[in-house]
């Protein structure tokens, strides 16, 4: 395996990498809590996730030499393989989308400490295996334990799961060492639901031991905006009403319904899929306040009050007036032509789910009060991209109301989640000559060309996180709850009123409804393009 890359600050010496402009006085802000050797048990370990999420992140981890040594995997599902069988599967989809590519030595080292365990999710008797399993892993190493079990299977076995690790004593706290639950989304599908899963969550392991995952907080780019508005001075000065017109937060993807996904999306649609979990924590981010720390604690703090201030569309009227839906029907797809959201595979033909919501959320608070957040995402548009744009006021024309062509629009700082990730900042200029003509230019950070190497994927640093006790990137309860909160009264409007706001049209391969283009354009304002 290849040497730990952190090993020249942990020695004490300084081995800052080119490129990057390092404080040697500062060696803090680079510490973090170090991940600790465990064992991993993954439910659901069969599924697409696993092979081609987590053993990818955990092989990369060891390529890097970040991986804690002693970390054992097991993995916890229903097929009958053997251990065999399970690596040959693990290592071929390896070999295919692992990011640092695939190293016979590293793949050797890590292979060996892989098993498999075969139970059903509702067996006593399979956890009863699992626990006397975990027992003799814990005395090869010469004592007790630390043990990350992360459920990753279908969401109508995460109370079934839960519940026998508690029947079966493997969430107990144990001297010396630790057990934690890291559980994959979606966490519920109403604040009703997502509210039962929390109290069979915490009646099995405490909120300190729970994490659970968005991976789109994993995501470099996400984790950077703190550190461009509280590291950087020229912004957060500026980070309020008084200078930003609005913000807008797209998540745009071109594919549909493939792989069988028409099934679990017809179901839960673009809303609860995408807007309750990954668009909302990026919005607090964006709005959060300064944490007093940069503990797990002190950012969520300030996220969960963004949430708790999002101004609430909780009648038919004002969801109508602030949200549009729609879905896509046949079209054109990069010379490709698809079909129509209703006539994908797995699909309801009459379904009345949304394939395209577009929010305006207000946040009611004396920083953003009267600053519109729009949040959009769909399917089958023309590309897939995820990124954040923060439009500055335009500054007064006066002085160049007699320029050829006027003053271009106003500053606007983007922030690219994926999938080129990095910053662009759009400054206006004169164009050489010896007319007064302005056109706007960018200024563009990518992070690949800037460091020099590819940035982690989100599972490496998620997974790292959970095993070093950091819980900052992961979602709080009240953060869950207080979301569905903001859904629910949407969902509701739209599945539970006698006057439901209306289903918008958009043919594949377009930008959207033109409904959700005049939510814009009634205020002066347009979406930007991808």
């Amino acid at each position: 395996m290849s040497q730990n890359r952190c090993s020249g600050i942990a020695n004490g010496t300084k081995e800052w990498q080119v490129g990057v402009v390092s404080n040697p006085f500062r060696e803090d802000l680079v510490s973090r809590n170090r991940p600790e050797a465990c064992t991993v048990v993954i439910f659901g370990a069969t599924g697409d996730l696993t092979h081609r999420k987590l053993i990818p992140a955990l092989y990369n981890q060891a390529a890097d030499g970040e991986l804690p040594a002693g970390v054992k995997i097991i993995g916890f599902a229903r097929r009958d393989w053997t251990d065999e069988f399970f690596r040959e599967g693990l290592e071929k989809l390896n070999r295919e989308v692992s990011r640092t590519g695939h190293d016979e030595v590293v793949w050797a080292s890590l292979a060996p400490n892989i098993e498999y365990h075969q139970s059903e999710f509702q067996d006593d008797d399979g956890y009863r295996r699992l626990a006397e399993r975990l027992d003799a892993i814990d005395q090869e190493r010469g004592g007790k334990g630390n043990r990350l079990f992360y459920v990753a299977s279908a969401p109508e076995y995460f109370d079934d799961i839960l519940l026998h690790l508690k029947k079966a004593g493997l969430s107990d706290e144990r001297e010396g060492c630790w057990s934690r639950v890291i559980v994959e989304k979606p966490f519920g599908t109403t604040l009703a639901t997502a509210q039962h899963l929390n109290e069979v969550v915490n009646g099995t392991f405490e909120e300190k031991d729970t994490y659970r995952i968005d991976h789109y907080l994993g995501k470099e780019t996400a984790q950077n905006i703190m550190v461009l508005r509280f590291a950087n001075a020229i912004f957060e000065p500026m980070w309020n009403k008084q200078f930003i017109d609005h913000v807008q937060i797209t998540c745009a993807e071109h594919l549909g319904m493939e792989g069988g996904r028409g099934g679990y999306y017809d179901k839960a649609g673009a809303l609860r899929d995408m807007v309750q979990n990954h668009l909302l924590q990026l919005l607090s981010l964006v709005a959060m306040e300064p944490p007093t720390d940069l503990s797990a604690d002190g950012v969520r703090d300030e996220k969960v009050k963004v949430i708790r201030s999002l101004r609430q569309w909780d009648t038919p009227e004002l969801v109508a007036e602030n949200v549009t839906r729609g879905q896509y029907t046949s079209g054109n797809i990069n010379g490709k032509e698809v079909p129509g959201y209703c006539e994908e595979d797995r699909v309801d033909p009459e379904s009345e789910t949304e394939a395209f919501v577009a929010v305006r959320c207000m946040i009611d608070t004396w920083r953003w009060s009267g600053v519109p957040f729009y949040v959009r995402v769909g399917k089958r548009l023309p590309k897939k991209a995820t990124e954040i744009s923060i439009h500055f006021k335009e500054t007064p024309s006066v002085l160049f109301n007699a320029a050829p062509g006027g003053v271009p629009d106003g500053n606007v700082l983007v922030i690219r989640i994926q999938p080129d990730e990095g910053i662009s900042f759009r400054i206006n200029s004169k164009l050489p000559g010896t007319t007064l003509r302005m056109e706007p230019v960018k200024m563009d950070f990518h992070y690949s060309s800037s460091f020099g190497k590819s940035s982690p994927e989100a599972y490496e640093r998620l997974l790292l996180d959970a095993m070093a006790g950091d819980a900052t990137l992961f979602a709080r309860r009240d953060e869950v709850e207080e979301a569905w909160r903001f859904v629910d009264n949407i969902e509701n409007a739209w599945h539970e009123s006698d006057n439901p706001p209306p289903m918008a049209e958009f043919p594949a391969g377009s930008w959207g409804p033109k409904e959700a283009d005049e939510m814009l354009k009634s205020e002066g304002r347009k979406w930007r393009r991808l």
